[in-house]
């Protein structure tokens, strides 16, 4: 897929594709009114196919699916839990009483088989939607760990903005990566802007420092976890950088000269958690940038999250990102 020409087409490709390829998506916060408004809008709009797990009597939205998961498992999803849980030796009971929280309910769905990929925390907590899916999806074979990133759509009128939209990673989940960890977040979502966006990745690593400006066995970590992903990256990256020294090319080429990625980065790991979590608000708050997110990468399939301040549309927007993953993955249950 060719890169966007501006911000909002960026967006506005990823709605398109959901609406080719019409996964299935399980809303587990059915009874929120937020989430019955997108919900209502997405089957309208033809992005997916939608179930919302909930009371059927409290929910209205014409063309979902609605299950209530205080009736009775069917044996699919048992199954599931069983085979997801079974280092903890749970019986059947145990299965039943489980599923009749909708986080996890819905994420044994798709671990079954019965939806593509769920979406939770309009209500509940970042720690509770992760654990369903750690527990019921699990993480990728090949998946180091499981991180988060930030979709950024940056504004039109941005005078120097390197890209229409951004990958921003880690600024949901994990709070201080060391080195090794650092690196496999920035495979991760260069691999995750590869798969959204449709184009190459330019890595940045972000720091107070750029090239050696500043000394600290932090700056270090980031120069190591530049080591290290250099090893087996087949996309272009460079660190530790500033922000600005990633972001301006006009102070790229001041404090960054011949950088592959300094001036152009598309994608930018943050250090931590302080960093990334602060910076995607700020970038959201006073830019006036587009978030989306958190999104989950390294989950063996697409399970995401959303802040419990999102609007309709936020869960829209992630409705239109997780298709997408179900595309990169090839997994989407048939």
């Amino acid at each position: 897929m060719l890169a966007m020409p501006n911000a909002m087409t960026a967006l506005a490709a990823l709605h398109d594709r959901a609406r080719q390829a019409r996964h299935r998506i399980v809303l587990p916060e059915g009874r929120d009114p937020r989430v019955q408004d997108a919900a209502g809008r997405a089957v309208r709009d033809g992005l997916a196919e939608i179930t919302l797990l909930g009371d059927p009597g409290a929910i209205d939205v014409p063309g979902a699916n609605v299950v209530d998961p205080r009736e009775p498992a069917p044996d699919i999803l048992i199954d599931a839990y069983l085979t997801a849980r079974a280092r903890k030796h749970p019986t059947r009971d145990d299965a039943v009483a489980a599923l009749r929280d909708p986080l996890t309910c819905a994420a044994a769905m798709v671990r079954a088989g019965q939806a593509d990929g769920t979406i939770g925390g309009a209500v509940a907590t970042t720690s509770d939607t992760v654990r369903a899916a750690l527990q019921m999806i699990g993480t990728a074979p090949d998946a180091p760990l499981v991180s988060s990133f930030f979709l950024m759509i940056l504004p039109d009128a941005h005078p120097t903005r390197p890209a229409e939209a951004m990958v921003f990673s880690d600024c949901g989940l994990v709070i201080d990566p060391d080195a090794a960890q650092l690196a496999a977040i920035a495979g991760q979502a260069a691999a995750s802007a590869r798969a959204l966006l449709g184009t190459d990745p330019k890595v940045a690593f972000l720091s107070f420092s750029t090239k050696g400006s500043a000394h600290h066995s932090h700056v270090n970590k980031v120069t190591q976890a530049l080591d290290i992903a250099r090893e087996t990256a087949d996309f272009e990256l460079d660190g530790e950088l500033q922000f600005d020294a990633a972001f301006d090319g006009g102070v790229a080429a001041s404090k960054a000269p011949g950088s592959p990625t300094a001036g152009r980065a598309n994608v930018l790991v943050f250090p931590d958690l302080d960093a990334g979590n602060i910076g995607y608000k700020i970038a959201q708050r006073i830019g006036g940038a587009t978030a989306i997110g958190p999104v989950l990468q390294g989950l063996a399939k697409p399970a995401n999250d959303l802040s419990r301040g999102c609007t309709a549309q936020d869960i829209i927007d992630m409705i239109a990102v997780t298709s997408a993953q179900i595309d990169a993955t090839g997994e989407a249950a048939q």
